[in-house]
C-alpha cells in the first residue's frame, strides 16, 4: 500500500483506501491488517480519525475488529450488506471479477417484478415516460441516461421503496457502465424494441405482459454485455 497525504475529509479518505486495498489484494479476505499506528502512518492520518474508518468499515461488514486483536479484513461478499454494493461501486477501478454480470443478473430477478409491479399501479406513469423513447438521441450517452431513469420510474412507481433503494445504491456506476455496454449500435436496438414492447404493455395495462418482456430484455443484457466485456 502507498502512502498517502493527508486528504481534506481524512475519514472517508481512510475508508476509501482500505476498501481498494481489500479489492486489490493488499488486504485480501482471511488476512489481518497492519497495527493501528502503522496503518494510520501508511494512510496519512490520525490514529482516532483511522479508528472511525475502522469503525465504519465494521459496520458494513469489511472487518472484524475484537479487543487486543488484529483487525480480521471478512469475506465481504458473505458479511456485508447494502453498503458493501456502495464500497464497490466507489472503487470501480478494482471491482472483483464478474461484478457487473452479478449486478445484471440481480436486475434480471428484480426488474421484471418491478415493471409488472408499476404498471398494475401506475400504467399511465410508466407510459408516460415511454412515450417520448421515439426522440431518443442514438449515443450510448443518451440511452444510459434513458436507461437509468426508466428503472428509477419503474421502481418508484411499483409501490414498494427498497426496489428504488437498491436501484439508487450503484446510481452513477449503472450510468457509467451503461456508456459500454450502449456503444455496440446492436444493443441501442435491442433497448429501444424493449421500450416500445413495454409502452406497449403500460397503455393496455398488462401487467403479466410487462413482466414477461421485462425478464426476456434482462436476460438478452447479460448476454450483450458479456460480448461487450470480451471486446474490451
Amino acid at each position: 500500500m502507498p502512502f498517502w497525504s493527508r486528504p481534506q475529509r481524512p475519514a472517508a479518505h481512510a475508508e476509501q483506501a482500505l476498501v481498494t486495498a481489500i479489492l486489490d489484494g493488499t488486504y485480501p479476505p482471511g488476512s489481518t491488517l497492519p497495527g493501528e499506528r502503522a496503518l494510520a502512518t501508511q494512510l496519512g492520518v490520525t490514529r482516532p480519525t483511522l479508528r472511525e474508518a475502522l469503525q465504519r468499515l465494521e459496520r458494513d461488514g469489511w472487518l472484524t475488529i475484537a479487543q487486543g486483536k488484529p483487525t480480521q479484513v471478512n469475506d465481504y461478499w458473505r458479511a456485508g450488506g447494502l453498503n458493501v454494493l456502495s464500497g464497490l461501486v466507489r472503487c470501480g477501478q478494482q471491482l472483483p471479477p464478474g461484478f457487473v454480470t452479478k449486478l445484471l443478473e440481480v436486475r434480471l430477478a428484480m426488474a421484471p417484478a418491478y415493471a409488472r409491479a408499476a404498471v398494475a399501479v401506475a400504467a399511465p406513469r410508466v407510459a408516460g415516460y415511454l412515450a417520448p423513447h421515439t426522440r431518443l438521441e442514438d449515443t450510448p450517452e443518451a440511452y444510459a441516461r434513458y436507461d437509468w431513469g426508466l428503472h428509477h420510474t419503474l421502481t418508484v412507481a411499483s409501490g414498494n421503496p427498497v426496489y428504488t433503494l437498491i436501484l439508487n445504491g450503484f446510481g452513477g456506476f449503472y450510468e457509467q457502465t451503461a456508456h459500454h455496454y450502449f456503444a455496440p449500435a446492436e444493443a441501442r436496438a435491442s433497448s429501444w424494441a424493449f421500450y416500445a414492447a413495454l409502452l406497449a404493455a403500460a397503455e393496455k395495462g398488462d401487467a403479466a405482459e410487462a413482466e414477461q418482456v421485462t425478464r426476456r430484455v434482462m436476460q438478452e443484457s447479460i448476454e450483450l454485455w458479456e460480448r461487450v466485456a470480451r471486446t474490451a
